[in-house]
């Protein structure tokens, strides 16, 4: 049984290798200074923080193309002072590849938050969606004014990209770019998988005083 499953696992990862070559050809046929440019440099303007989820692709859903974005993706979308992947991820991009722009972007319908929500036990994940369990209890009150499960879930997505955005704001790393005249803003999105839109979140923060004018989108 078990050289029966390392077969299928084989020919699932061969199946997903030819794909890819095939990708690869028609992709150069189509441009052939594709992956010329690609190699030379990375220059996004953007950093996304998105959620793991397999539907929320950042390229496809912008429309851009590989080194035009950069990406950091995480369940739920979360931004955590003490998750030194994700600050690396954003000093990085900050620092390095001065992008002009960083989205948070939640989707509805996300499992993570719905589990947050429900107050659903998973197990380790548990610890880290304890973090869209603070977004809750702090917005409980216009979280249960909606009347079925589906709108309070969609509430709760909303609530934790601001919040995350938010986070993103009062890291150090975007604090001292601001201070030096660094240009760059943070934006929460929302993703629909229902039609594939984008939705916009607040007007976003340009600068350290722009915070408590996107807190209020909390209250």
């Amino acid at each position: 049984m078990a050289h029966s499953t390392d077969n299928l696992n084989a020919d699932e990862l061969d199946r997903l290798l030819q794909q890819n070559r095939h990708w690869a050809k028609v992709t150069a046929q189509a441009q052939p200074d594709f992956f010329t440019k690609l190699e030379s440099q990375q220059s996004p303007r953007f950093l996304w923080i998105g959620c793991s989820d397999s539907r929320v692709p950042a390229n496809q859903i912008l429309g851009l193309l590989p080194g035009e974005i950069f990406v950091h993706r995480n369940v739920a979308n979360v931004v955590v002072h003490s998750d030194l992947n994700c600050l690396s991820v954003v000093q990085y991009a900050v620092e390095v590849l001065k992008v002009e722009h960083i989205i948070v972007c939640g989707h509805y319908g996300c499992g993570g938050v719905n589990a947050a929500l429900l107050g659903q036990k998973f197990g380790l994940i548990d610890n880290w969606l304890r973090h869209v369990q603070d977004v809750y209890k702090r917005n409980q009150t216009c979280v249960f004014e909606l009347s079925d499960h589906k709108s309070r879930l969609n509430k709760l997505c909303e609530l934790n990209a601001l919040e995350q955005a938010i986070n993103v704001a009062e890291t150090t790393i975007l604090q001292d770019a601001w201070s030096r005249g660094q240009q760059i803003s943070v934006h929460a999105l929302v993703y629909d998988l229902h039609d594939g839109i984008l939705k916009r979140l607040g007007r976003g923060i340009a600068g350290a005083t722009d915070i408590e004018t996107h807190r209020l989108l909390l209250a």
